[in-house]
């Protein structure tokens, strides 16, 4: 199949006074069509970067980022606003992703005049229906943010990112800001709205138990650079790297019997300055197993199983054995 997204050797960097800061490095996914990527990792490790250097929002320093086959790195102003309606992002904070001055339906309906699809009557039956579908309704329309909860906020900036009719989301932590007993509601919208429109989503989160569930494939980053990918029920059972063997132990278990006597992997440091990065794997200065080849050599990415990958000089060292 071919993918809808193909991120090649995507990188970005910022410039921190005289210093570049590599937020990306060399960053390469693919996402199928209907499907749900997972991307986890620490903060700061660039999740959000990515999902905005793909929407050309963040300017990528080198790379190349590929829609259905289409490098959106060479596309005119106009014609990169022709292709956003068929790619949207959910953002993070419901709270400051929505414009207090306005209406519900003045936001809603701003995709709409900026890509001019409806206006008139026919605008204001397509604001009613994005509400239906994502579980309010047409009561809500002429009232503004600071009048709904976390949870409704965040169903009026899905209804905006609907708007347009896209193809692919961007879910950039979208239950991170919201109550416990809200997140399942997002969760399960998301995924109603996925299969009923044949939608494609990058679901960025840290919450590792949520990934398991909506995500049909997780991707794991460490500072700028990706450490494994494998499809979610793999990765989970079986992860390669041990960074994402430390980061899925701290996932709490409902039992409190095996929590009390489960092994956990706790990281000693910080995740290392993105200014002066290690010089070989970003995860050699934390991990509990490294060794010289992981402080000179930045490791490839390698096939282990059938769509699981990762990048750790370890796998060398037991295929050698």
């Amino acid at each position: 199949m071919k993918p809808l997204i193909e991120l090649q050797n995507l990188s970005k960097q910022f410039r921190i006074g005289k210093k570049l800061l590599s937020a990306v490095r060399d960053f390469n996914l693919k996402i199928y069509p209907g499907e749900t990527v997972g991307l986890v990792g620490e903060s700061g490790c660039g999740k959000s970067t990515v999902g905005r250097t793909l929407l050309r929002l963040h300017e990528p320093t080198a790379g190349k980022i590929l829609f259905d086959g289409v490098d959106l790195l060479t596309l005119s102003p106009f014609e990169l606003k022709k292709m956003r309606r068929k790619m949207q992002i959910i953002f993070q904070d419901p709270y400051a992703s929505l414009d207090p001055r306005m209406t519900v339906q003045d936001i809603i309906g701003e995709p709409l005049d900026i890509h001019r699809l409806a206006k008139g009557r026919a605008k204001k039956a397509r604001i009613e229906e994005l509400l239906h579908l994502v579980g309010l309704n047409s009561s809500h329309m002429s009232r503004f943010p600071h009048e709904f909860s976390g949870g409704q906020r965040q169903r009026i900036g899905i209804a905006r990112a609907l708007a347009v009719e896209p193809e692919f989301l961007i879910c950039d932590e979208p239950i991170s800001a919201l109550d416990v007993s809200i997140q399942a509601q997002i969760i399960n919208l998301l995924k109603q709205l996925q299969k009923k429109m044949g939608l494609t989503y990058l679901f960025i989160a840290h919450d590792l138990a949520m990934v398991k569930y909506i995500s049909d494939r997780v991707a794991v980053m460490y500072l700028g650079q990706l450490m494994e990918i494998a499809p979610s029920l793999t990765l989970y059972k079986n992860p390669a790297h041990p960074y994402t063997q430390a980061l899925l132990s701290s996932i709490p278990i409902p039992d409190p019997t095996i929590e009390k006597t489960r092994k956990r992997i706790v990281l000693k440091g910080e995740m290392p300055n993105p200014l002066k990065p290690p010089s070989g794997c970003p995860f050699s200065s934390r991990c509990p197993l490294a060794f010289e080849k992981c402080r000179n050599i930045v490791p490839r990415m390698q096939e282990i199983s059938p769509e699981h990958f990762a990048a750790c000089h370890l796998l060398d060292e037991r295929k050698n054995r």
